[in-house]
């Protein structure tokens, strides 16, 4: 319990929606009140003088839906048409959202070799550093539009971790379709207990990633603990967080003993591409 009530003192927040959680199950449309009360809840924590960086999924699924597609496309091209169409929507709709609440957004859209390329790299590091040094919420994607292949990122789980790690946050929170990581896949095994806590990333926790992506996101369990393997390793805590009830995100850093935490290990002095490629975290 200590551990999580130290969660209380968290100032550089990263916080991670999936495509998933911002659509409507029933119909594929964005799911505007959910939105909403994301925005809300994030502006309150500014407000809280917290800095918080937004990584949103979603552009595809937008773009499909506009384009009348029932599910993810399947050919490259059709999915960066379909990011084109719904990242300005998408954008549209957090501008609009966050002004309401007297905040302001910017868009960041990122590719692989924003990370691996050293003076881009900089280049993204240093416009986030400014943008939070501003009192401006980023609002961080994939540059699906522009990217020549799916970059692994996960559903944005992995883009999300090396975010957390160019900003040098103390908190990465994943807002997933499930309450954390279990012993099991929950929704195969009634008996799969969920962990609490994890202080050591191990080969028993990440067989314990398990599961598919929905219909419209791409990333799983696997890409979870991905991401929590960079993040911890970066000296940032990881929170996995039911989407569903986006009152959790108060919740945890409340010291309440929701989700999985995932406890930071001593931030080491390391080169952000050996960092990430050398230890097969995208493997």
């Amino acid at each position: 319990m200590q551990e999580r009530l130290k969660l209380q003192g968290k100032q550089r927040i990263v916080i991670k929606i999936g495509s998933s959680s911002l659509m409507h199950a029933s119909s594929g449309k964005a799911d505007l009140r959910k939105i909403e009360r994301l925005v809300r809840i994030i502006c309150d924590l500014k407000n809280q003088n917290k800095d918080v960086i937004l990584v949103s999924s979603g552009a595809i699924a937008v773009g499909a839906q506009t384009l009348g597609l029932t599910q993810r496309p399947k050919t490259l091209s059709l999915n960066q048409a379909c990011a084109a169409v719904g990242q300005a929507q998408l954008m549209m709709i957090y501008q609009k959202l966050f002004l309401e609440y007297n905040h302001v957004a910017a868009q960041v859209l990122l590719t692989f070799d924003a990370i691996t390329h050293p003076e881009r790299r900089r280049n993204a590091e240093n416009t986030l550093n400014e943008l939070l040094q501003q009192d401006i919420i980023p609002v961080v994607n994939e540059n699906d539009t522009v990217a020549i292949e799916e970059i692994e990122f996960g559903d944005n789980d992995t883009l999300s971790a090396i975010v957390a790690h160019l900003i040098k946050a103390d908190l990465l929170i994943l807002l997933s379709d499930i309450d954390g990581l279990y012993t099991d896949d929950p929704r195969k095994n009634p008996d799969a207990k969920k962990l609490s806590v994890v202080d050591q990333i191990d080969e028993r926790v990440r067989n314990m990633a398990k599961g598919e992506g929905s219909a419209y996101g791409t990333g799983g369990m696997a890409t979870k603990i991905a991401a929590a393997r960079i993040a911890t390793d970066s000296g940032a805590d990881m929170a996995i967080l039911n989407a569903a009830d986006l009152n959790l995100i108060h919740a945890l850093l409340d010291g309440e003993d929701v989700g999985t935490l995932f406890l930071a290990h001593d931030a080491e002095d390391f080169d952000t591409v050996d960092f990430i490629t050398s230890k097969g975290y995208l493997s």
